[in-house]
């Protein structure tokens, strides 16, 4: 008798909860539809405030960010990484020279006779690299080495020519590897719209604007409302420099700013006169490809300088502004 209860129970238990669920069903998508109605009318009122797709939005867009007084600018400073190690120093050069000859000296033997056949090709023409490093090394380091030290590796070195045929210079020429050499046509010519010059060396790109005080300058322009930084930088770039250049930024924050006032009479000439100078922050960028094209409109010109040339192209105020952003390398 109890389990013939317990199993009517448990059905209507069943039946309520089958009910419930079916009540809700039906009543779920209305108050879907009513939340999703509720939101779509809602929509419209900041469309007609926030969103560029409407006419008032892109009359905000296209106006010029200002705070407290000074115009936002959007600079950015792309570079060319150098593209081979640079020139050691005359106190690097010794530095190493002495490491390697201290390793040298304190070397254990080389068994020529393990490795080489006696009287072998391969043996001359291992004494003659040999001859050559020694001769190499005792003329870099005749200041820090005796006569003596200098004599014994000239003897060593012409009794191994002694040894040597015809037949083992060409195959040592041959075998010889060529370096390329680290100036190249864009150096001699002194091509500064070229990224094949100063190879070890950081360029940065600076453009020529159409006027006469403060030409020189990094890209750079006004940032617009609804507009981050790094937007800016980017419309700016393509803007002025053309859409060839295949750019990465670092980061979206910027390296730097640079705050100057406007003259008094560029003030008063001007439309917005609540404008009384500019802050320009700047962004970093890395060039892998392309090249910048001149439209002779927003740019007239623009070269890839290293850091000290920087000095001959811009502005005495703005050199000092920017140039701790800069690498010394």
């Amino acid at each position: 008798m109890s389990s013939i209860l317990r199993t009517q129970v448990l059905r209507t238990a069943v039946r309520s909860l089958a009910t419930a669920t079916r009540s809700q069903i039906q009543v779920t998508p209305a108050r879907l539809t009513v939340a999703a109605r509720s939101y779509t009318s809602a929509a419209p009122a900041p469309l007609k405030s926030n969103i560029s797709t409407t006419s008032s939005a892109v009359v905000s867009s296209t106006k010029d960010l200002i705070i407290n007084s000074q115009r936002i600018i959007a600079g950015a400073v792309v570079s060319r990484q150098p593209l081979i190690l640079r020139d050691l120093t005359p106190f690097e050069k010794e530095y190493f020279l002495y490491q390697k000859n201290l390793e040298r000296d304190h070397a254990a033997a080389f068994g020529a006779e393990f490795y080489f056949k006696k009287g072998s090709v391969a043996e001359r023409r291992w004494k003659q690299q040999e001859a050559e490093r020694l001769a190499a090394a005792s003329g870099a380091s005749s200041t820090s080495t005796g006569a003596k030290g200098s004599k014994s590796s000239k003897g060593a070195a012409e009794a191994v020519q002694d040894e040597i045929t015809e037949e083992d210079r060409v195959a040592a020429l041959e075998a010889k590897i060529q370096f390329n050499d680290r100036i190249t046509d864009a150096d001699r010519k002194n091509d500064i719209r070229s990224l094949e010059r100063a190879l070890a060396r950081t360029l940065y790109l600076i453009v020529k604007k159409p006027r006469e005080q403060h030409a020189w300058q990094f890209p750079q322009g006004g940032v617009r409302v609804c507009e981050n930084l790094q937007e800016a930088t980017g419309r700016e770039l393509s803007e002025e420099c053309g859409s060839n250049m295949d750019l990465w930024f670092v980061g979206r924050v910027p390296i730097g700013h640079y705050q100057y006032n406007f003259p008094k009479d560029f003030v008063a000439k001007s439309s917005n006169t609540a404008v009384k100078g500019a802050k320009v922050f700047f962004m970093k960028a890395h060039i892998f490809a392309g090249q910048v094209q001149v439209d002779n409109k927003e740019i007239v010109d623009f070269a890839w300088v290293t850091k000290q040339e920087m000095k001959d192209y811009v502005a005495p105020e703005y050199y000092d502004a920017v140039k701790d952003m800069l690498s010394d390398f």
